[in-house]
Formats: structure tokens, sequence, C-alpha cells
């Protein structure tokens, strides 16, 4: 008798993205396409040793010890005993909570009882930029990137289910931000591709059945439930509102949206990237003529591009800002110069959008 459906399902989806990162590792004389070819890059020959045969590639899976991750680590454990891959383990402690640190010494017990290692617990300050969930994300990313680095990992398994999509998508509507931020989150991202979210097509609740059927502890963070944060108040209030109101089936249609969204702008940018040169004058900068003629969605992009590039931080861009930008260009009334994040100064002059450090 085989295993229980939603164990079968877990598995099968660490399954495939272990396959994926396996081929990556062993055969570097193969370029691969997009996410795929970078993430390869990164992982690279590190660790190898001329003469001598290249380790196993090293996957963590990111634990706080919830159902989600919880599922993911003990599929991770099963089926890394079955291929040429090590499995490894991080659980970070926000230090947000009374005895956060104890629970996540428990976790790192629990990982480690699952034969996953090397296992680490790693404790962050999380700050205040961007409000509390946003700091949160930050310091706990920089936590996995830390340790992949260290560790040499090939890839970070992260748990994020197709509810969790749902929510991402709702999150970005709500906001009014662009179709980037309504593409959800992405099977494959982070620097060199590190990121892999195996889960992004099964549901919260077969994660969570996973865990009840292979009696795996699982710790619910009050946090997920405190009605003090945007995404619990849309987990606990607003999709279930939705699904009263719709029918069922809401959550699927937003994570299909997602897949859409990310193609559509996934093409963009790539055309966004084509178009650059040609609206450049000879010293490389912008045109802003040649901006003009360009689709708006695209020439967007553009000035998005060239604001990060002269170090604008991605993640304080906000739609905003990029709309300052392009009424330089399609709004021009001789107005003066516009701050945007990084200290960065964007202005117009004879013709030319000259956007600088400030």
């Amino acid at each position: 008798m085989g295993p229980h459906p939603a164990v079968a399902a877990i598995r099968l989806a660490v399954r495939r993205v272990l396959h994926d990162v396996i081929t990556e590792h062993s055969a570097p004389e193969h370029p691969l396409p997009g996410p795929a070819a970078a993430a390869h890059a990164a992982a690279g020959t590190a660790g190898e040793t001329p003469g001598r045969p290249a380790q196993p590639p090293l996957v963590l899976v990111a634990c706080s010890g919830g159902a989600d991750s919880m599922a993911l680590a003990s599929a991770l454990a099963f089926e890394a005993r079955k291929l040429p891959v090590r499995a490894g383990a991080v659980t970070v402690d926000h230090g947000l909570q009374p005895g956060s640190d104890l629970r996540a010494a428990e976790v790192a017990a629990r990982l480690t009882a699952m034969d996953l290692g090397p296992v680490e617990a790693v404790a962050v300050t999380v700050g205040r930029d961007g409000g509390p969930e946003a700091a949160a994300r930050d310091a706990r990313y920089a936590a996995l990137d830390e340790a992949a680095e260290r560790l040499g990992a090939a890839a970070v398994l992260l748990g994020h289910t197709r509810d969790d999509q749902a929510e991402t998508v709702l999150l970005g509507l709500a906001r009014g931000s662009g179709i980037r931020s309504l593409s959800g989150m992405a099977a494959v991202s982070g620097t060199a591709g590190r990121y892999r979210r195996p889960f992004l097509q099964l549901d919260r609740q077969t994660a969570r059945k996973a865990c009840m059927v292979q009696s795996l502890p699982v710790w619910d963070d009050p946090m997920n439930a405190d009605p003090a944060y945007t995404r619990s108040r849309l987990r606990h209030e607003g999709l279930p509102a939705l699904e009263k109101s719709l029918g069922k089936g809401v959550v699927e249609a937003l994570a299909r949206t997602a897949q859409l969204c990310r193609d559509d702008a996934d093409a963009l940018d790539a055309w966004a990237a084509d178009a650059d040169p040609s609206v450049r004058d000879e010293a490389g900068l912008l045109e802003c003529a040649k901006l003009y003629a360009l689709p708006p969605a695209v020439r967007r992009r553009v000035l998005r591009r060239a604001a990060i590039a002269e170090g604008a931080p991605a993640g304080s861009l906000f739609a905003r800002h990029v709309e300052e930008l392009d009424r330089l260009i399609t709004g021009w009334r001789g107005q003066g110069a516009i701050n945007l994040p990084g200290r960065v100064v964007a202005r117009r002059q004879g013709g030319r959008l000259v956007i600088r450090q400030g």
C-alpha cells in the first residue's frame, strides 16, 4: 500500500525540484535556459577538487516548524535518501516572541532527527523598515542567503503554497501594484535562482494533512492569526469572504492569474531590455523623444531599470516613483528634479533624461 495521497503529492513536488537541481549541478557543459542557468552558475564547481568527483549538491530547506515547511522538510529528507543529493535545513529565529530561541532549537532538533544535515538555527535582528512583516521577511532572507553562501548550497526550498500565492496576488491588487506584483511568487527566484518553491501548485491543507498522517509535530505561529497583520486578516477574513461570495475556486483562480501575469511580465521585461540601448544616445543618456515613442508598459520598465542601475533599491522603488519619472517624458511642463529612493535624482535636461546619484 502506497503513502497517503497528501504525502505522495508533496514528495512528488519535491522530487521534481531535486531532479532539476541535480541536472543543473551535473551538466555544466550544457547551458540551461532562464533561472536554471543562473542557478547552475551559482552552484558551479563549489567544493570541487581537480581529479576528484564533485560532491552531490546540497539542498537546504527553510523550516519555521509550521505545517508547510515541516511537510517540505519531511519530503526532502525522504527523497534525498534515494537521490545523489545532500539535504540540510535552516530555521530562523526572528526573536519577536518570548522563548523563540528555545522554539528554534526544538525545530532544529526535529530536523536533525529526520537525518537532515547540516541543520542550523540562525538568530536575526528584525529592523523596522517597511513595517514588521516586510522587516521580518528581509531579515529572514538575508539569513538564508548567508547560510546558503557559507554552506555552498545549490538551492534553498521554501514552503509557500498555492494559498500563499493567492494572498500575494490579492495584496498586490489591493495596493494598486503593477503586473509584476500580481504575478506573485516565482517557482524559481533569488540570486542565481537559489530559491525553489515546490508547493506553489499544492494547497495549504495538503501540507497540513501530510504532517498529520506522518505524526509530524507542527507549530502554529500566533502571528499568523493576529489581525494586526495585513496578511493574517486577508487569510482569515478576506479570502473566506471572497469564497463565500464567489464560490469555491477563488484560490485556484488567483494562482492561475499569477502565472498568466508572470508570463506577460516576463515578456514585457524582455522587450524593455531589448529596447533600452535603442533609446540612448552615444553618451548612454536616455533620449526623451525615443522614450515617448515606446509603449507605456515598456517605457516604464526602461525607466525603472535605469533608476535601479543608478542605485535606487528595487524593493523601495514603487509605482508612484516610476509614474513621476514617466511624467518627465509624457507630461513635461518644466518641472524640477525628482528624488528617488537610494538618493537617486532624475531630471530632464536638453531632451535627455539624466538619472544620477544625488
